[in-house]
């Protein structure tokens, strides 16, 4: 996932966890590729004239790192997990606000990867991503882990080893649970397409 060693990475969230300062600052430049990375991920699935740029969704989901009280980073896995679910949340929030700005009109469109949707022929398809959104809150209630690992899998593009080391559960139960949740969430949102 990075080309800068685990320990490294895992070292100074340790550290900025411990309260520092100069840990959370070193660590920006080893871990700003990787978000890049992820920023583009989520906004290549957007519509095409999204006015919301990688680095600004990577600066926002930043100061919201930095705003925490105590973080208590685990590793690197847990760290890139809780970034995705930021990134994930301003989008989301974006998305609504558009929304709501447009006073009922078309929700912004988000693709959601074949993977999690099971789209047939391999073709991806569009999904208003306050509807996704919705239907990884009623998920989450139903089953927080399984909903958990969606965020992480498709959000944060984390692998099945890294999801399991966040979640502190086996590679075989993410694997399981990753494709029952695919399937809830392909269903559920085949029913509310919205």
């Amino acid at each position: 996932m990075l080309p800068a060693s685990t320990t490294g990475v895992t070292e100074l969230l340790v550290n900025w966890s411990q309260g520092n300062a100069d840990a959370r600052d070193a660590l920006v430049p080893v871990v700003y590729d990787e978000l890049r990375r992820i920023a583009r991920r989520h906004l290549w699935r957007q519509r095409p004239d999204h006015t919301l740029q990688s680095a600004a969704l990577v600066n926002e989901a930043y100061l919201r790192l930095v705003h925490q009280k105590s973080p208590q980073w685990q590793n690197r896995a847990h760290f890139f997990g809780v970034a995705a679910q930021a990134m994930r949340h301003i989008l989301v929030d974006y998305a609504r606000s558009r929304y709501a700005a447009k006073r009922g009109g078309g929700a912004p469109q988000f693709t959601l990867d074949t993977k999690i949707a099971l789209a047939q022929q391999g073709k991806e398809e569009d999904v208003d991503l306050v509807a996704l959104d919705d239907a990884l809150n009623t998920l989450a209630a139903l089953d927080p882990r399984q909903s958990r690992i969606i965020e992480l899998r498709f959000f944060g593009g984390l692998s099945i080893q890294d999801t399991a080391v966040v979640l502190g559960i086996s590679p075989a139960t993410v694997k399981r649970e990753w494709a029952m949740a695919r399937m809830w969430l392909h269903r559920e949102m085949i029913k509310d397409p919205r």
